[in-house]
């Protein structure tokens, strides 16, 4: 059973990220989206470690908004340089893409 409270869809869009690390060293870097949903994504490649809680800028295209990490991959397991990120309440929804409509076409499938 998935404890998902939000329905994902797969994505594939690269974002730039930029925040501080897990060392509180400021830095900028480039990462891909895996999947979205009305509430976050799951970023992967991230070089830099960063910590739950942390507050991170995500751009994509003209758009950026505030993310909390919520969970990071760990190191030496195949989620290494992933991190769930979700959007603060006051941001706006920063992704070119309409939820409800591929969720449809997923369900069709």
């Amino acid at each position: 059973m998935d404890r998902r409270r939000n329905r994902r869809v797969a994505a594939f869009l690269t974002v730039r990220v930029w925040g501080v690390d897990a060392k509180s060293v400021p830095f900028t870097q480039h990462a891909q989206v895996r999947n979205i949903s009305d509430r976050g994504a799951v970023l992967q490649g991230m070089i830099r470690p960063v910590r739950a809680g942390e507050i991170l800028q995500v751009q994509h295209d003209e758009e950026q908004a505030q993310f909390r990490v919520i969970w990071t991959g760990k190191p030496g397991t195949r989620r290494q340089g992933e991190i769930g990120i979700e959007s603060l309440s006051s941001e706006p929804f920063i992704w070119d893409v309409n939820l409800l409509q591929c969720a449809q076409v997923v369900g069709k499938g």
